[in-house]
């Protein structure tokens, strides 16, 4: 379809208009594979003539050579509509034309404002054309309504008589005929002489309009019906030249000459004329030759050697020499012509291809310009010169002001997208920047938003320096102030020059030379009536602002307003949330000697809901630590509390030291209570430096990257459980060993996957980044990691948490275990070990204290629970004690009465040690004890140490506990 529209562009312009009906036509036709087609254009009285057909035979379209505008015919609906017209075939309704089988698609040929006929296309029966196949016709239209007003006249054809022929031919008496045309009614009368002319015998006269049209040749139907619409609607005479059909067949040139007659209402009613069969007596020509001669245009005519053979007045002005010194002289030799490059090709290639052509020639002396339309005849070619320099320049003019025009309407068009998306101040600012100051050549922006009796900078300033934006900023309220005046007469104020700001502004004369600006459009920022800044345009020359200029920057000024004010609200949304965001993230790490941890949290830079991602490290009794990091899906603020009730929850039942997997179910039973739409993943890790075990448990969260000391890096495999709030328990647990040293990372999933690379490729990265750090510093690592895997160092599509932790194992001159009987012997036992083991350590100030703690842990035990058990000392960044037993019955403090032999113990543990709990293990439960060590700084005061002495084995004395 392309290649066709470009094949009829390329046909030669000047082509006669029934040349180019008939050649669009044929492309129709041939496009949409139809049988045949038809053009019509509009007559007077509302009827449409057939000028053009293809691929019919003569019968059929008969009925189609004159058609009423308000008929039914498909080509008469297509004028009404002034638009496109489809009609499949239906044999149960008339139409004038009999195509079984077959559909008809029409659509209207236009001028400026008005249909001037149709292009029909008879297709075959597979149904309406598709919206390609209308769009190329609707494009052959415009392309034929083009080059229409393009064709020239019919050329006449010379006619070569000899002799004595000749001149009888020449002397031969003119026979005049007389027509009268009625416009209202379409009704027409010919004299004799006129159906002479017209080539009709009165018996087959039918006194209307289309008569006339009838006989009309086809290529000469279109600019003889422009002539009789032209005189109708200027009420002047009507003049035209057309050939016209013979009873033979043949086609003779016919002259008509007319006037229009006015009605009383002063509208046309008739027209009434003359017409005479055309012949090339001496005297038509000798009138033309003068007629020629004193044309305003340049006129000459050459042979088919190039050789001149005439040359009119203007032509002899143009080319700087008279008809004495032109004539017999080859074209391009001429000397006025000789420097315009390419003169001889173009006319050469024009006279071999028999078709008129126009270019336009820039004379070299003068720098004139001429439009040069070049017609062959048959003798040689004729070549017609307009002055068009005015023209061409207006038209220059005109084209670079529509142009400048269309690139402000873009940019206006872009800048109103960009504030659509802009969401801070600064995106508002920077929009400005890019959109506005470009095409108005503006070289400085600068906005400023009033706060009380100051101003202050808003966004990005441009070509300001540094020195002048310090002293503005924050500047208070004074006299004579274009940014105050502008914001109290609430509308723009426009300073076209230097001069004029001093003598305005004396006060602020001195920013002159600061600045280096000539011009400003100083343009308050106005909502619902009220000013709240002022954004200024600024120039380096003087320049007075056009109406249009300054229309456009007003209007400009309500849309950077409106933006602006939505912007500053969401500016100070984005602070609160980013302030309630770090709120609910944990303020500092802790120290422990179990491990070194660093941590990095980046928010979503799309909107300003605060994201749901956390992280957090939880210290555990006997060297242990808890890594939970997650992710509530969504934003707001919403997902924000959920993601803070989540922490809490899990220091919470962390402190009860459960089992990561139990852990996971009462998470999954605080999200599921929420609604059906919330969901979150998590990962929680807990790391024994004991053991040099990790126990993680994860609900539909990636997981954790381990990295050993030798650099190798392994994702843990395991199936991973729906998100919390999806998933139903029990959690998969999964347990491997961390040597010491190694690295733990966990993350979210907004820092391995995005819209540009998938989770499994993300994860890839992360590893090969991994193996290749040896970074001892754990923030420098963060730092990288973010860098590597977000080159921009920011998130564009999901929150990112991320906490890096290497592990460090207890050493074992720091543990001691001893298994007990469960006999009431073991608490003397146990008091034993702990004195033998702390003076080991050097820890003889907490031998009292430690012994009787592990006496009543053990007597505990003993009373109440079972066996194996385990007496456990570690001496870590406090001193724990544990005593472990295969009971799952949990101790609980409670106040024991005065005559109660028991229930004190606990009371008496809480008070000794510092903290105190218990857990569950795999085989039972552990109680413990934890001591600060001496030296250190304890936030409470340290236990008082007890005579042992004083205290007799478990069972010796009763109302011990």
């Amino acid at each position: 379809m392309n290649d066709r529209l470009a094949l009829l562009v390329a046909a030669d312009r000047g082509i006669t208009e029934g040349e180019v009906l008939r050649l669009a036509l044929q492309h129709a036709v041939t496009e949409l594979d139809g049988l045949g087609g038809a053009v019509h254009l509009c007559g007077p009285m509302s009827a449409l003539r057939l000028v053009a057909s293809t691929g019919l035979p003569p019968a059929l379209v008969r009925n189609w050579e004159i058609v009423e505008q308000d008929s039914p015919a498909v080509p008469a609906r297509a004028v009404r509509r002034s638009g496109r017209v489809w009609a499949p075939h239906r044999p149960a309704e008339a139409d004038a034309l009999d195509w079984p089988g077959t559909g008809l698609a029409s659509v209207a040929l236009h001028d400026a404002d008005s249909p001037v006929g149709s292009l029909t296309v008879v297709t075959r029966a597979t149904g309406e054309p598709t919206e390609e196949q209308w769009a190329f016709l609707t494009a052959v239209t415009a392309w034929a309504k083009e080059r229409m007003e393009q064709a020239p006249p019919p050329a006449r054809p010379a006619r070569r008589e000899e002799g004595a022929g000749r001149l009888r031919q020449a002397l031969k008496a003119v026979e005049v005929g007389t027509w009268e045309w009625n416009i209202k009614t379409g009704e027409l009368s010919w004299d004799d002489a006129a159906m002479a002319v017209y080539g009709t015998s009165p018996a087959d006269f039918v006194p209307r309009v289309e008569s006339w049209m009838k006989v009309v040749h086809p290529d000469d139907v279109p600019w003889t019906l422009a002539a009789a619409e032209k005189a109708i609607r200027d009420r002047g005479p009507f003049e035209a030249e057309y050939r016209v059909r013979r009873p033979d067949g043949s086609y003779g040139w016919t002259e008509a000459r007319g006037r229009v007659e006015l009605d009383s209402a002063g509208e046309p009613s008739r027209m009434i004329g003359t017409a005479w069969e055309s012949t090339e007596s001496r005297s038509v020509r000798n009138a033309l030759s003068r007629a020629l001669r004193h044309m305003s245009d340049g006129f000459l005519a050459a042979d088919d050697d190039w050789r001149i053979t005439f040359v009119n007045l203007k032509a002899e002005e143009l080319l700087g020499s008279s008809e004495e010194e032109l004539f017999g002289r080859v074209l391009w030799t001429l000397q006025s012509l000789r420097g315009i490059p390419g003169l001889e090709a173009r006319c050469r290639k024009a006279a071999a291809g028999a078709a008129p052509t126009s270019f336009d020639l820039r004379m070299p002396d003068s720098g004139d310009c001429h439009h040069v339309r070049l017609v062959p005849v048959p003798d040689g070619v004729t070549l017609y010169f307009t002055d068009v320099t005015d023209r061409r320049k207006d038209e220059a003019e005109r084209a670079a002001a529509e142009r400048a025009a269309a690139e402000r309407s873009a940019r206006i068009a872009e800048l109103t997208e960009s504030l659509a998306k802009a969401t801070t101040s600064r995106d508002v600012v920077e929009a400005v920047v890019h959109r506005v100051l470009p095409p108005f050549d503006a070289t400085g922006l600068l906005v400023q938003a009033v706060e009380g009796d100051h101003t202050y900078i808003v966004g990005r300033s441009v070509g300001y320096p540094q020195a002048f934006l310090d002293e503005i900023d924050g500047r208070a309220r004074v006299a004579a102030d274009p940014i105050w005046d502008a914001i109290s007469a609430g509308g723009p104020l426009f300073v076209s020059s230097a001069e004029e700001y001093a003598a305005r502004f004396p006060e602020m004369a001195h920013h002159l030379a600061t600045t280096g600006k000539q011009s400003w459009a100083f343009l308050p920022l106005t909502v619902s009536g009220i000013s709240f800044g002022v954004c200024v345009i600024s120039f380096d020359q003087p320049r007075r602002l056009t109406g249009e200029e300054r229309t456009l920057l007003s209007a400009i000024s309500g849309l950077v307003a409106q933006a602006l004010e939505r912007a500053r609200l969401y500016d100070a949304e984005y602070t609160r949330s980013r302030a309630l965001q770090r709120a609910l993230l944990p303020q500092r790490l802790p120290e422990l000697p179990s491990c070194t941890v660093a941590a990095r949290y980046l928010s979503t830079e799309q909107g300003a809901s605060v994201g749901g991602d956390w992280y957090d490290v939880i210290p555990l009794s006997a060297g242990r630590v808890a890594l939970v990091i997650g992710d509530v899906m969504g934003h707001g603020l919403s997902e924000a509390v959920t993601m803070g009730r989540l922490r809490t929850a899990v220091h919470t039942l962390a402190g009860f030291e459960l089992p990561p997997d139990e852990i996971m179910n009462h998470l999954n039973d605080i999200v599921g209570g929420l609604g059906e739409d919330s969901y979150a993943t998590c990962l929680y890790a807990l790391y024994d430096s004991t053991a040099g075990t990790c126990t993680f448990t994860r609900a539909g969260h990636p997981p954790p990257a381990i990295v050993r000391p030798d650099g190798m890096v392994h994702f843990p495999e395991d199936t991973p459980d729906p998100p919390l709030g999806a998933a139903e328990p029990p959690f998969n647990t999964v347990e491997v060993e961390v040597p010491d040293d190694s690295l733990l990372v966990l993350f979210t999933d907004g820092l391995v996957e995005s819209s540009e690379r998938d989770a499994d490729r993300g994860m890839a990265d992360l590893a090969q980044m991994l193996s290749h750090t040896d970074a001892e510093d754990l923030d420098a690592l963060c730092s990288h990691i973010i860098t590597g895997l977000l080159p921009d160092g920011q998130t564009t599509g999901d929150d990112i948490a991320l906490l890096v932790t290497r592990v460090h194992a207890l050493p074992s001159g720091r543990l001691a275990s001893w298994p007990l009987p469960a006999i009431p012997q073991a608490a003397g036992m146990a008091r034993r070990h702990v004195r033998e083991q702390l003076a080991r350590w050097g820890l003889d100030e907490l031998t009292s204290t430690t012994e009787l703690l592990a006496s009543e842990l053990v007597g505990n035990v003993v009373r109440h629970g079972r066996g194996p058990m385990r007496l456990r000392l570690l001496r870590d960044s406090e001193l724990v004690c544990e005593v472990r037993d295969g009971s799952l019955t949990m101790p609980r403090i409670r106040h024991a009465s005065e005559t109660d032999e028991g229930g004190r113990g606990l009371q008496l543990i809480a008070s000794l040690s510092q903290r105190w709990g218990t857990r569950y293990t795999r085989d039972g439960k552990c109680i413990w004890t934890a001591q600060q060590l001496p030296g250190d700084d304890a936030s409470v005061l340290a236990p008082q140490p007890f005579d042992m002495d004083a205290i007799r084995p478990l069972g010796e004395e009763p109302g011990v506990r």
